[in-house]
């Protein structure tokens, strides 16, 4: 009795068809894969700008507060109003990280102004949004921390081998960092005209 033999033609189609299976689902978990780190870095920030927000929201009664104090230091107050409606009017990520940077700047010359009213320093009221304002300024630090922790993991995985090349096809760009503003390592300088 003759043995029957699998005829070859059937062993390679199974083989590209395996083949092509290896390679969808590779797609299908690539691709998966960049949309899930992709939706973390949005979500990451918008933990950030809840915490610009929470900034944001306090900034108004602490401006109040201390212009009861120091009226003739107007110009700083102009430019935190300013800076919040930039803020409420920013689209993008760039526009509104430039913002916050802004914003920083302007309120380390507004407790620098706190310093020269030692009554204001006592105040309950400011003491207490002095409290608020730096619980959220170092929310606003850990959030960013873990949006660029985010942001890292997105690119890493977007540029790696073979990844890559299904990230260029479907359009994954890289994201970007949440960077300190040129000059941020440096005091502000603040002159009392």
């Amino acid at each position: 009795m003759a043995k029957k033999s699998f005829p070859t033609g059937w062993i390679i189609f199974g083989v590209v068809v395996l083949f092509l299976l290896a390679i969808v689902g590779w797609v299908i978990s690539s691709y998966n894969g960049l949309i899930t780190l992709s939706e973390n870095v949005d979500n990451q920030w918008a933990k950030v700008e809840t915490q610009y927000q929470r900034r944001m929201d306090l900034i108004p009664n602490l401006v109040s507060t201390v212009k009861g104090y120091a009226k003739q230091e107007e110009k700083i107050f102009t430019e935190v109003t300013a800076l919040r409606s930039q803020w409420g009017n920013a689209k993008t990520t760039e526009q509104k990280v430039g913002v916050a940077n802004q914003m920083e700047g302007a309120l380390s010359r507004l407790m620098v102004i706190v310093e020269n009213y030692p009554q204001l320093k006592s105040n309950e009221n400011f003491l207490a949004l002095q409290d608020e304002l730096a619980g959220t300024e170092n929310r606003v630090a850990v959030e960013r921390s873990r949006y660029n922790d985010e942001v890292r993991n997105y690119n890493v995985m977007k540029k790696r081998f073979p990844t890559v090349i299904l990230a260029n096809l479907f359009g994954f760009g890289d994201k970007t960092y949440f960077e300190a503003a040129e000059g941020a390592q440096n005091a502000p300088a603040v002159s009392f005209e």
